[in-house]
């Protein structure tokens, strides 16, 4: 008998996932435990092992649909059964995007056009050469007029090439007709995009996690009285520290050096002599965490989520750096389970590492406030020494806010406790292992 495949519950309060995307096809033969899909959730995005070896025999539900938790989304054959893939098989079933080819489409050169959220990576050409993932209609069109979909990036779910982006490609000044086999792997391009751009006029559906986002960002604006503050850091010592040490730390300790654990520490030495930072409010009463479990803010190609190091207080510097490394890289392999996203008491988030000077973050619910680290540069400081005397030198200068809720937090708490954030930043003492 084939194995079923099954949408997990991944976590207790979970109870339904979207599918966004299958990462083999009918036919496609897959070992077990070996990525098969990926769901998104209320909680975490993620990818889903293959529960036996053998044959992708058949998807029942196709990229972009939401089911019940323990819902059959398709089966393996198992080694040694008949693994003949269905005709009719989920994935060849045209996507919800395939509808608009029926419109007649508008001629227009595309432009790149940000978005908030990019969608997902295109799945346009596989190295097997296998078709790229199209409609009859497309493939009609592309063999009219000699083009290999391999060079079109598809826009549509999942990296599917809709109507809209094989005649957009056909009416580009630049697109010479290509020959109707293949093309050879050598003038391929080497990657595709990480996220392609829409068009401008085109209406594109928000991913699950967008939706939970601006969701969350909205109810968190209407909950919080938010007020934010702005401290300047000398941040020269520690860039000094860094550069001085970062090789080295690597070499004994198997991990990068980032400057995140120096914030993250100096928040912590601050919340243990103002606690109520690290408090959250529940009714009319406050509630004062033991715990101090920090959010990391992770930016993604399709979106972004808030991993938490639990228990950040009973960590050394080496521990924190381990810890935020670890979060980050499995938010960005999906490898995050629900429990990784629960339970934070203070956000940290790093516009920073885009070239951002400060930000003014928004709460991540419930905590009380979440500090926003910006970028750092070489400004030209006033500069005293121990005999007073002042003069201006460059230092490395990074902007920290802090957002708060005003029902918890008064204003001169905040100010103290980014105070002691910036001497503990500025007058770093402590060893990094």
């Amino acid at each position: 008998m084939p194995t079923d495949i099954i949408m997990p519950q991944m976590g207790e309060s979970i109870v339904e996932g979207t599918i966004t995307k299958w990462l083999k096809k009918p036919g496609d033969k897959v070992q077990r435990d070996e990525p098969l899909f990926e769901i998104s959730t209320d909680k975490v995005d993620a990818e889903i092992p293959a529960p036996a070896s053998g044959v992708l025999q058949e998807i029942k539900v196709t990229e972009g649909t939401t089911v019940g938790v323990n819902t059959v989304v398709g089966t393996i054959a198992v080694d040694g059964e008949a693994a003949a893939a269905p005709a009719k098989a989920a994935s060849s079933a045209p996507a919800p995007q395939a509808r608009e080819e029926k419109k007649e489409v508008k001629k227009a050169a595309p432009a790149p056009q940000p978005t908030a959220a990019p969608v997902p990576a295109p799945d346009a050409a596989r190295d097997d050469g296998e078709e790229a993932r199209s409609s009859p209609l497309v493939r009609k069109i592309a063999r009219e007029h000699g083009v290999s979909l391999s060079q079109v990036t598809g826009t549509g779910l999942g990296g599917r090439i809709t109507k809209q982006d094989i005649m957009a490609f056909i009416e580009r000044p630049s697109a010479a007709p290509a020959a109707s086999a293949p093309v050879p792997a050598a003038q391929q391009p080497a990657s595709r995009p990480a996220a392609p751009a829409a068009y401008p006029g085109d209406l594109v559906p928000m991913t699950n996690m967008r939706k939970i986002i601006a969701q969350r960002m909205i109810e968190s604006r209407r909950t919080s009285a938010h007020v934010h503050c702005m401290y300047e850091v000398d941040f020269t010592r520690i860039v000094t520290l860094r550069a001085k040490q970062k090789t080295g730390f690597e070499q004994r300790h198997g991990v990068r050096l980032t400057f995140m654990p120096f914030f993250v520490r100096a928040t912590i030495i601050a919340i243990q002599q103002w606690p109520i930072i690290n408090a959250s409010l529940e009714g009319d009463n406050i509630r004062y965490h033991r715990n101090i479990n920090v959010g990391i803010a992770v930016a993604l190609d399709w979106g972004l989520i808030v991993p938490v190091l639990k228990n950040a207080g009973d960590l050394n510097f080496l521990g924190l750096q381990r810890g935020i490394t670890d979060l980050g890289e499995r938010a960005r392999s999906k490898k995050l389970k629900p429990e990784d996203v629960e339970g934070s008491t203070f956000t940290v988030t790093n516009p920073g590492q885009f070239g951002a000077v400060f930000g003014l973050p928004i709460i991540n619910q419930p905590n009380a406030a979440i500090m926003g680290v910006g970028g750092i540069t070489k400004q030209p400081l006033v500069v005293t020494d121990k005999e007073g005397n002042d003069s201006i030198a460059i230092r490395s200068v990074v902007h920290l806010t802090l957002g708060y809720d005003h029902r918890l937090i008064d204003g001169a708490v905040a100010d103290q406790f980014m105070a002691l954030v910036k001497k503990s930043l500025e007058g770093w003492n402590e060893e990094i292992g």
